[in-house]
């Protein structure tokens, strides 16, 4: 073919020459033999010529041949083993190849497709020459030598490197105890007083197959038997089936047991039959038949299950028991499947007994809370009878979030429109959404999770928030914030006016809602479901509110004990009250207390609210001094009673911390004379602080300036009026006021 192509191309090349040598003419009258080619045709036979030379050529079998599956039947017959030997494979080279099938065995005959086939032989490996490519399957009659040592024979085959190599053995007496190793034992059986196990062998490594022996000794005397039996039992009573489980331990005291024979109880069916000594199981006549492996061992323990399926609500509970026992005793435990109330009723020889009683053996069994225990010790003519009766409960709903605070926020402007942002403390287990119900003709415009925005879901029955986001993974509290949008009836003249906020599918805790209203309406006579935090003292607001800030409500541990309940002074307590000349409590005031007597000083400082509690102040003489940073300092004398308890109203006035006041009077007088500027004062102050917007406010409105994707126009000068609510649970939150337009 080469060389073909080569004398075309210089045949090609010698007319291409004389092409431009010689006239036109003189070419068509060429000599004979010669071609004259164009230089595109010319051109295509090099293409074709190179792309000969570039097609690759088919590659080779990586190995010569594979075998994909060895099987051994073998017999086992005196002190040898026959048997046959099938292994079937590929050929993937093309002529006569040389195959190893065997290695280690004494081969009689081999056949490929009932031809007899020449093996060869090096050293202790048996191959064969077969013909490929193409599959091939030999057979081989085997045998090798037993080895018989002290108590064990054993023989060894090689598995040869098969994908699978299986062997079937066939040996003399019944449940022989055999051992494949390396391998696993697929399946033993017995047949004819003969043994027959399956076995797994691991292809290419050479497998040891032994059993133990004994000697046939002269037959003697069965002695009777006798044992002793313990049976746990455990009930599990539920609503579509009963499932009994019995653990029952056998002391073997005379004789050698071959097998245990247990009677079941009708309409029952055996799920489960183990145990350690257990050789195998049967049911005849309505009996369960466990035979053991080793008779000679004294103890045995056998796990037995059954179950039926169950439609009623009541059970005489059978009892599971195996036959011949000289002593029975046992306990019986009862679980429910779910929530019930459970009624047992118990006679024969039963004892009733607290289930924290009862062994940890028996405890194990169950997966359900224990409704009752019961033991027992079996005598003659005893028949144990256990009636139970139960009610099922459906189980009730698993609460996976919980918000424990909501702020809320609402601006409204005089065109009716509220743009309003509600922000959740939650702790949340595993719901990925929270329902909100949003008033009518609301929107949602955004969503965070943990200070990152996450996109709302718009469902058929209501817009969900999303609780988690890609990655968030929450342990402890966290937060969760939303802001929608809802257009209302413009403010008229004067009027009412009403207002809601969505509901959530999850449980708050505390609500706090602030409402910020323009300058132009003078607002009065509010109502609904939320209260107005004017009449909610500040201090329980603080205390809600700190709940869950820490995740072992520490924080607001610490805020309901810094409360100090002046009106409950123990003996041997002083407290009081600091404030200024305009009435204002003083808060981190240092209060000292020394008594002049026996010089034994106690000091504390003011609260949030300006008070203060010393206790264990000893009998006598007492001077308290007052220091705050910008007032002058105040030195309070009294002689206290230790049997009583004492407060002081202390006043400072503005000036230099050098500077001291002298007061000497009764705590209950000078309690007197400020308790009414306190109230006074106090009462300013709150109404001022619930009036002025807070740093909430103030962030939505910079939210309004670009932040969210909708333009509204939202007051910047009006007062802020503050709702409280407690224990909201999926329920809208209204409030309603009287206004009048300025």
């Amino acid at each position: 073919m080469k060389k073909s192509v080569i004398a075309i191309l210089l045949l090609a090349i010698t007319a291409q020459g004389r092409q431009r040598l010689l006239p036109e003419k003189t070419i068509a009258q060429s000599l004979p033999g010669t071609v004259t080619l164009s230089l595109v045709e010319f051109n295509r036979l090099v293409e074709l010529a190179e792309a000969a030379a570039r097609k690759p050529k088919p590659p080779a079998a990586p190995v010569p041949f594979i075998l994909s599956r060895a099987v051994f039947a073998l017999r086992v017959e005196n002190e040898s083993v026959f048997g046959s030997l099938n292994v079937d494979g590929d050929v993937l080279q093309k002529g006569p190849t040389r195959v190893d099938i065997a290695t280690g065995l004494t081969i009689l005959e081999a056949q490929q497709s009932q031809a007899p086939l020449p093996l060869l032989k090096e050293g202790a490996t048996h191959a064969a020459i077969v013909n490929g490519p193409g599959a091939f399957s030999i057979s081989m009659k085997v045998a090798c030598e037993v080895t018989v040592d002290a108590g064990r024979a054993s023989f060894s085959v090689q598995a040869p490197t098969a994908g699978s190599a299986l062997l079937t053995l066939d040996m003399p007496g019944n449940h022989a105890n055999v051992h494949v190793e390396p391998g696993l034992i697929t399946n033993r059986g017995t047949s004819n007083g003969r043994t027959i196990i399956d076995a797994a062998l691991e292809p290419g490594k050479p497998a040891k197959i032994w059993w133990t022996t004994r000697e046939a000794a002269a037959p003697v005397t069965q002695r009777e038997l006798r044992f002793l039996s313990d049976v746990k039992t455990l009930i599990s009573a539920g609503d579509s089936q009963l499932r009994i489980a019995a653990l029952c331990d056998v002391t073997v005291v005379q004789g050698e047991p071959t097998e245990f024979r247990l009677p079941l109880p009708s309409g029952y069916e055996v799920t489960e039959a183990s145990g350690a000594t257990l050789d195998s199981s049967e049911i005849q006549s309505g009996v369960l038949i466990l035979k053991v492996r080793e008779p000679s061992r004294r103890t045995h323990q056998f796990l037995v299950a059954i179950e039926r399926p169950n439609a009623d609500n009541k059970l005489d509970a059978p009892f599971l028991t195996l036959i011949g026992a000289q002593r029975e005793t046992g306990e019986v435990l009862v679980e429910g499947v779910g929530t019930m109330d459970l009624t047992a009723k118990e006679e024969g020889g039963l004892r009733r007994i607290d289930v924290r009683e009862t062994g940890a053996v028996a405890r194990s069994l169950s997966h359900f809370p224990l409704q009752a225990a019961f033991r027992y010790h079996r005598r003659p003519g005893d028949a144990p009878k256990l009636a139970l009766e139960w009610s099922q409960f459906p189980d009730s709903p698993v609460l996976s979030a919980i918000a424990e605070r909501a702020t809320i926020t609402t601006l409204l402007n005089v065109e009716g429109k509220t743009l309003t942002e509600v922000t959740l403390r939650v702790r949340n287990h595993a719901q990925p959404f929270v329902k909100v119900g949003l008033p009518r003709g609301a929107s949602l415009l955004s969503a965070e999770v943990e200070g990152e925005k996450v996109k709302p879901v718009l469902g058929s029955d209501g817009s969900r928030v999303p609780l988690l986001r890609t990655g968030f993974r929450p342990s402890g509290a966290y937060t969760v914030s939303f802001v929608y949008l809802s257009s209302g009836a413009p403010f008229a003249k004067n009027g009412s006016y009403e207002m809601g906020l969505p509901k959530l599918d999850i449980p708050i805790s505390f609500s706090s809602w602030e409402v910020f209203l323009p300058d132009r309406l003078e607002v009065r006579q509010f109502a609904g479901n939320a209260l107005s935090a004017s009449v909610v003292a500040a201090r329980p607001q603080e205390v809600f509110a700190a709940v869950g800030q820490d995740s072992d409500g520490l924080e607001a541990e610490r805020a309901a004990v810094a409360v100090t309940d002046l009106g409950r002074l123990e003996a041997g307590q002083i407290g009081g009250v600091v404030v200024d000349q305009a009435g204002a409590i003083i808060s981190g005031a240092k209060i000292s207390i020394l008594n002049t007597q026996t010089n034994v000083a106690r000091s504390t400082s003011t609260d949030g609210e300006g008070r203060w509690v010393v206790s264990g102040v000893p009998q006598g003489p007492v001077r308290v001094k007052v220091d705050a940073q910008g007032f002058k300092s105040l030195q309070q004398e009294l002689n206290f009673d230790a049997s009583h308890s004492a407060m002081l109203g202390s006043t400072l006035e503005i000036g230099a911390t050098t500077e001291t006041v002298n007061v000497t009077a009764g705590a209950a007088s000078l309690l007197d004379r400020t308790e009414m500027k306190i109230d006074q004062a106090a009462r300013r102050v709150r109404e001022a602080q619930l009036n002025s917007p807070s740093q909430n406010v103030f962030n939505l409105q910079r939210k309004v300036a670009g932040i969210l994707p909708v333009r509204v126009d939202v007051p910047h000068a009006g007062k802020s009026y503050r709702f409280v609510r407690a224990l909201v649970m999926d329920e809208e939150t209204k409030i309603t006021f009287q206004y009048k337009s300025k």
